[in-house]
């Protein structure tokens, strides 16, 4: 028979897998107890380490008492980012340091740093024969450094100006040392630097203040210098006096300009007034007057006087006349007085032009001399800003180096670092963890021998189960046995279904199986009737029984003719299957995937394989209450698997008997021979379960009449190739047999 193998075709049996863990529970706990021992006793030989952590602060630590009096006020503040914080993890592990640390503690006597120190023989033998490199080739202070490297971890505290040094030692009060010496010996390095360039700075400043001094002494000569041969003297407001004077000047001369202009325009007024002969008491010049006040107060009143006397008198009268002409003479004297101040104003203007004449002179004069002045004043300030910064720089010079020197002479240098937090003397080994190391072995031991044991069952091929939705097809043909020339054709049957399995649901083991004495393949009343096909007969031959044989040559015939199914027909009821079973078991034993499909009415078949008739099994898989995984189980007592009758409704069941080919068409391919117990059956109704490379047998207790009218009308129906097998001189199937596997 070829074994057809489709990786489609099977599936995973969960359950069976993982029941191999239960099987196997001894052998797991062994090997997991030893591994847990071992490391139990390697992580108490071992030998134990320490680890101790020193913290430096890197910030700046001058006094607001003592800062220099240059600094920017805002040089308090940290400077220091990720990058500085990096640079100075660096200069703590550098080998510089390291060195100092390693000489102090004397660590080269230690085996712990220089294995060259108290070498073992087994050491000594191996660099003799090459096997080991000669430590000695390395210069002590190197094979120092490296131990004290791998030791070392030095870091910078995340989103913090600290530094974190951390030593392991397998000396606890080493642990502690090396740290703080190495936080120490950084910030001894970090002031002897900051002393160094404070004395550099010292040294560089002397000299330099002494020709800034004799170049401040030139600039301020050649400024004196230059103003003498310039003749640029100062003013007021530190301006040229040229300049000074111009500006001065141009003042006066618009004053006088104002004051020229006015005593022409009064006189002009003056003037128009006479001639056009107009009144005189507008004019604020005239009305100024006091003569020609006194003069306008007489005429008013020897107005009044002729008013008056014009009253009494006539006009041609003496007294009359004489008043009229003192008024035309106070008329006379006020219009003289009028042209005397005109002619005052003409004076006083042309005085005021000449005036303004003279100041123009003046003025031209000294723009020419202020011009010259501007120039000079350019290159005198040049000089002046040269002398000043110069003068600036020396002051400087002298405040940082009088700060530097005081500095030196008091040796106060604070560093920008100091240690927070001091390393503590460890009283408990932080390697080996005895706990946490026996925890993990035994936790990595159980899972790797947990998955070794999965594997081991899945790859033997006992956690398979034939796949959901397999194929229906047969992969390859299979040769049946040659038939005799009458050999009864009967018809394959119809495999138009639609699926190879239904939803899985459900299932309650509670429900025992009620199934009726009745064979399988008869549909119920209530059912949808299949289309029966009858055989057709070519030739029907005389009915005729085979041999007798026992369990050991049907297997041997299953084997050897290739068959793909075999099919246990029991007339004498459920005593009778024990055949079936033995021979499932007799052909698995030979190495070949074997099922029993149990489909009697009591479960005579499924029973004694499984100690238990409450397991799913076809009902429920023809109901479509459970899956293939659900119903395919493992034989107690061989690597058999099993099909049981099943805890579902019987009645529902039969309604899909249509089902069955196909279950047979998954099975075939999924499994190299499928054993079915039909009981008590007909031909008729085992019909449905035959198809390629199928083998019928006639189970047998005792030749009576009923198992040879079974025969016959077995071979009459079509199956001529019957064989007759006995389960007598075996053991029960329910009886373990020496060599197969035990009960779980």
């Amino acid at each position: 028979m070829s074994v057809q193998s489709a990786a489609a075709d099977v599936d995973v049996d969960l359950r069976q897998l993982f029941a191999s863990l239960a099987r196997n529970w001894l052998r797991i706990v062994v090997v997991v107890l030893v591994v847990t021992g071992l490391a139990f006793a390697l992580a108490s030989l071992a030998t134990k380490h320490y680890k101790a952590e020193t913290q430096v602060e890197i910030s700046p630590r001058e006094s607001v008492y003592t800062r220099p009096a240059s600094t920017n006020p805002d040089s308090d503040k940290p400077i220091l980012d990720e990058q500085g914080v990096a640079t100075q993890v660096q200069i703590i592990s550098s080998n510089e340091i390291l060195k100092q640390v390693a000489q102090k503690l004397n660590l080269s006597r230690l085996h712990e740093f220089d294995e060259t120190v108290d070498m073992s023989a087994l050491n000594r033998l191996l660099v003799l024969v090459g096997l080991k490199n000669d430590p000695m080739d390395i210069p002590v202070d190197e094979r120092v450094l490296k131990k004290m490297r791998e030791k070392l971890n030095v870091y910078g505290v995340e989103k913090t100006r600290i530094i974190a040094i951390e030593f392991s030692s397998e000396d606890a009060k080493l642990a502690a040392a090396i740290p703080d010496a190495i936080a120490a010996a950084y910030i001894a390095g970090q002031g002897a630097a900051k002393l160094e360039s404070n004395t550099a700075a010292a040294d560089f400043l002397a000299p330099e203040i002494a020709d800034l001094q004799k170049q401040v002494r030139d600039a301020e000569a050649k400024v004196a210098a230059y103003r003498s041969q310039s003749d640029l003297l100062m003013g007021g407001n530190n301006s040229v006096l040229a300049t000074q004077q111009l500006a001065e000047l141009t003042t006066e001369l618009s004053r006088v300009r104002a004051n020229r202009a006015a005593a022409e325009g009064t006189a002009e007024s003056v003037r128009k007034a006479l001639q056009n002969g107009g009144s005189l008491d507008s004019l604020p010049e005239v009305l100024s007057s006091d003569l020609i006040q006194r003069l306008r107060e007489r005429q008013v009143e020897l107005r009044s006087n002729i008013a008056d006397l014009s009253t009494t008198l006539l006009g041609n009268h003496p007294r009359v006349r004489a008043a009229k002409s003192q008024l035309a003479d106070l008329d006379a004297q006020i219009r003289s007085e009028a042209q005397k101040i005109m002619k005052g104003l003409a004076m006083q203007a042309d005085a005021a032009k000449a005036r303004e004449a003279q100041l123009v002179a003046d003025v031209n004069t000294l723009k020419a001399a202020s011009a010259q002045a501007g120039e000079q004043q350019v290159d005198l300030d040049a000089l002046q800003r040269d002398a000043a910064a110069k003068r600036q720089q020396l002051e400087l010079y002298l405040t940082n180096y009088r700060e530097a020197a005081s500095r030196q002479d008091r040796n106060y240098v604070p560093v920008d670092a100091r240690i927070t937090s001091g390393a503590v003397v460890p009283t408990e080994a932080y390697f080996p963890k005895i706990g946490p190391i026996v925890g993990a072995a035994f936790a990595a031991s159980l899972l790797l021998m947990s998955v070794f044991t999965l594997l081991r069952e899945l790859f033997s091929g006992r956690a398979m189960r034939p796949a959901r939705g397999a194929r229906l097809e047969p992969i390859d043909e299979v040769a049946m046995p040659v038939a005799p020339a009458e050999q009864v054709t009967v018809p394959e049957p119809d495999y138009r279904v639609a699926d190879a399995a239904e939803p899985a649901m459900a299932v309650d083991p509670s429900i025992a199986p009620r199934v009726q004495p009745a064979a399988w393949a008869e549909p119920v009343p209530d059912a949808e009737p299949a289309e029966e096909v009858e055989p057709v007969v070519e030739a029907r031959p005389r009915p005729s029984v085979l041999g007798e044989i026992d369990i050991e040559k049907a297997a041997e015939r299953l084997i050897a003719g290739g068959a793909a199914r075999a099919i246990f027909v029991s007339p004498e009821g459920d005593e009778a299957a024990a055949s079936a079973i033995l021979v499932a078991r007799e052909v698995s034993d030979a190495g070949l995937r074997v099922l029993l499909l149990d489909l009697t009415a009591s479960g005579a078949a499924s029973r004694p394989m499984l100690d238990s008739g409450l397991f799913p099994g076809i009902t429920d898989l023809l109901a479509s209450q459970a899956q293939f995984s659900d119903v395919i189980h493992a034989d107690l007592y061989s690597d058999c698997h099993v099909i049981p009758v099943g805890t579902a409704d019987p009645v529902r069941a039969m309604r899909a008997a249509d089902r069955l080919p196909i279950i047979m068409q998954s099975l075939t391919t999924a499994y190299d021979l499928v054993v079915v117990e039909c009981g008590p059956a007909d031909a008729q109704g085992i019909s449905r379960l035959g198809g390629e490379a199928t083998e019928v047998f006639l189970s047998m207790l005792e030749a009576d009449d009923a198992v040879t009218q079974a025969a016959v009308k077995l071979i009459e129906s079509g199956y001529p190739n019957l064989t007759l097998v006995t389960p007598l001189g075996h053991e029960p199937p329910g009886t373990p047999v020496p060599g197969r596997r035990s009960a779980a």
